[in-house]
């Protein structure tokens, strides 16, 4: 076992020497090991170039095999703690806009319910690499296809074009001609958003004025309270903003083709602490 999660950690980064910093071993240590492994299996792992390494062929397809059936390992031991124990713990990848915006002001509820379960929350952004063996779960956006994970639909995302309160004259929202005269702000993971609302809308795409791209819809709404530009931006993310009158909204409210998701690999289905919050969540 010692020699495959050495392999898995030096594959993982394709680096002796990050693997030897990561399992406080020395690299020369990582190496021998990696030749031995080698040695029982009768075949090359890495292939070396000076003093870096990379995966072969068949390196690779182990490495992926591997990955697998250390999670299930890593499951299966996480089961028999948490049922020993009655406490469980669940590493979830979250969108940060999202996190700080739904879930952190709900998660008290779900502690109330689950008091032996500990959430412990990664920021992340993009697509989430579950063989780094670093996140159970996560919660993301997309168009709805998560080839080899499990995923459960929270919420169809709906998009609303949002001002700065200051835009807004004797209690009128902006017209969408002057919404076609102003800095279009995006969010750099749906660019073709306002592609969409200027279809809905029936406006002339040649109008579109595109200003700066932000990675977290957090600094984008930032950006519009500050008069930057016009945002447009999750509807559920900037409520709190539109009650207290802080921005406004701008032309209808639009469905998007997207969806938050909460995804996770197969091995991971029947974590106790999974379990847990997927029921929870799904009843949100």
């Amino acid at each position: 076992m010692s020699l495959l999660l050495i392999f898995e950690s030096a594959a993982r980064h394709e680096s002796y020497a990050r693997a030897a910093d990561e399992l406080s071993l020395s690299q020369s240590a990582i190496s021998r090991q990696v030749q031995t492994l080698e040695t029982q299996l009768g075949i090359r792992l890495f292939s070396r170039e000076g003093r870096s390494v990379r995966l072969t062929d068949a390196g690779r397809r182990y490495f992926d095999d591997l990955s697998d059936a250390l999670g299930m390992i890593r499951s299966a031991t996480l089961q028999a703690m948490s049922h020993q124990s009655g406490i469980g713990a669940l590493r979830l990848a979250i969108l940060p806009t999202f996190g700080a915006k739904w879930l952190l002001p709900r998660l008290n509820d779900f502690y109330a319910a689950y008091p032996g379960v500990t959430i412990h929350i990664h920021s992340r952004i993009g697509d989430i690499d579950f063989n780094a063996g670093d996140i159970d779960a996560a919660i993301t956006v997309g168009f709805g296809e998560w080839p080899g994970l499990v995923a459960h639909r929270l919420h169809h995302e709906s998009l609303v074009a949002v001002v700065r309160r200051e835009a807004v004259r004797d209690g009128h929202a902006p017209t969408l001609e002057w919404m076609q005269e102003q800095p279009l702000l995006t969010v750099a993971s749906n660019p073709q958003a306002w592609a969409q609302w200027f279809s809905h809308h029936r406006l002339d795409h040649r109008q579109m004025r595109i200003g700066p791209s932000f990675e977290l819809t957090s600094h984008l709404i930032l950006a519009v309270r500050a008069g930057i530009g016009v945002g447009l931006v999750p509807r559920m993310l900037v409520e709190d903003e539109l009650l207290r009158g802080e921005l406004a909204a701008a032309g209808e409210t639009i469905a998007s083709q997207r969806s938050y998701c909460l995804v996770y690999p197969p091995r991971n289905e029947t974590l106790p602490s999974l379990a847990a919050f997927r029921g929870w969540l799904l009843g949100k």
